[in-house]
């Protein structure tokens, strides 16, 4: 287990954000070996593909640009511009492969991290000068591992090379015999075909280096508990802060529910512990929708604001304490509780009839509470000023 200077293991995953801090720094994982072997894969395709087309026009360039005119032969200035247009033919002949073997360098990264360019991994530290630290990396496992991976490239590659060159040793000697046009072509598939097997030797290096890599970086990128927990900090507050946001989002939610009150039908109380403001739109809603509750401090808050506004109060404990602990505000009462709702809202409209029209006081029902929210009915007060 990698361990930090303070004897921490780094035991635990690194996170989504020291991942991303890390690649920021341009801290990716990354296999040479892989991106050589793609590079060398594309430049063997290239040779065996248009190796014979590139020297045939090669030799006619060379040819045509050492074969000057007799006016051109005396001037002093001609060797300059044949030198010029030789060079710029070249580079027009050769640009379709080496644009080939540019675009997989660009893209063999993609393979493994992605591209990731940091001015900050280009800014020049004094600790990458520190001899001490430089010994350190030579002699780590990590340094340890490049000299074996070197030398077993070198020992593969070479294997495969002379493995190559002792097949095709015949055919290369047997090229002066044969005709210029021959020759070129036939030296443009021998090259070519060697490449495809160094190519595959640098497949088999590449298929151990990229798991290696990718697990060396994640190793480096292990956190310890502490560092885990710091981040949590960070990214979350610390709990005394999470706690005061908390205590805000209530308090903000408390104002929104107390706004709400005036617009209420009826308040059903316990009569004290519990307090629940209901409003039925006949024409909008399909059933009572609870505008406010609350228990202790909160409850007595939404009696006074009633009393101020002149909405009408029924004690019934049951009820109250069955909507209390099975609603949530903003929301449709359960179905369950919808008679016994429906009486209280018609005892309500017949006292309002009564106060406007006069007439005989009619008695407060009794709300039927179903046997399956009886439980919520007896549950006591929750012992604190929170609504939930």
């Amino acid at each position: 287990m990698a361990e930090e200077e303070t004897g921490q293991e780094r035991s635990e995953e690194p996170t989504a954000k020291r991942r991303d801090e890390a690649r920021k720094k341009g801290q990716v994982p990354r296999s040479r070996e892989l991106n050589t072997m793609m590079v060398m894969a594309v430049a063997a395709v290239g040779l065996y593909t248009m190796g014979h087309t590139m020297l045939v026009d090669l030799s006619a360039l060379i040819t045509q640009h050492l074969q000057p005119g007799r006016s051109q032969i005396f001037d002093q200035r001609a060797g300059l511009s044949l030198l010029y247009r030789a060079l710029v033919d070249a580079f027009w002949l050769l640009l379709p492969f080496f644009g080939l073997v540019m675009l997989a360098a660009l893209l063999a990264p993609m393979s493994i991290g992605g591209w990731a360019f940091s001015f900050e991994a280009l800014q020049p530290k004094l600790s990458k000068l520190d001899p001490i630290k430089g010994l350190k990396r030579v002699f780590s496992a990590k340094g340890l591992m490049e000299l074996i991976k070197a030398f077993v490239k070198f020992m593969l590659v070479s294997a495969v090379a002379v493995a190559v060159i002792r097949h095709q040793f015949w055919e290369f000697i047997n090229l002066g015999n044969e005709d210029v046009a021959n020759a070129l072509h036939h030296t443009a598939s021998l090259v070519g075909i060697g490449f495809v097997y160094v190519t595959c030797a640098l497949i088999l290096i590449a298929l151990v280096d990229v798991p290696f890599q990718m697990w060396d970086h994640n190793k480096q990128m292990r956190m310890t508990k502490q560092e885990v927990r710091d981040e949590m900090k960070d990214t979350e507050g610390k709990p005394e802060v999470r706690a005061r946001i908390r205590q805000l989002q209530r308090e903000m939610a408390n104002a929104r529910m107390m706004d709400a009150i005036p617009d209420a039908d009826v308040i059903v109380t316990n009569p004290t512990h519990f307090a629940v403001a209901l409003k039925y739109d006949q024409g909008v809603d399909r059933a009572p929708v609870v505008l406010a509750k609350g228990a202790d401090l909160i409850a007595l808050r939404i009696r006074e604001i009633a009393a101020e506004h002149g909405i009408m109060r029924v004690e019934t404990a049951p009820l109250a304490r069955a909507l209390y602990h099975t609603t949530e505000i903003g929301q449709e009462i359960p179905h369950g509780l919808y008679v016994a709702v429906a009486q209280i809202l018609a005892y309500v409209y017949q006292l309002k009839t009564v106060q406007k029209n006069g007439g005989e006081i009619p008695s407060q029902p009794e709300p039927d509470i179903p046997d399956a929210f009886k439980k919520y009915a007896n549950r006591g007060q929750p012992g604190d000023d929170t609504f939930h």
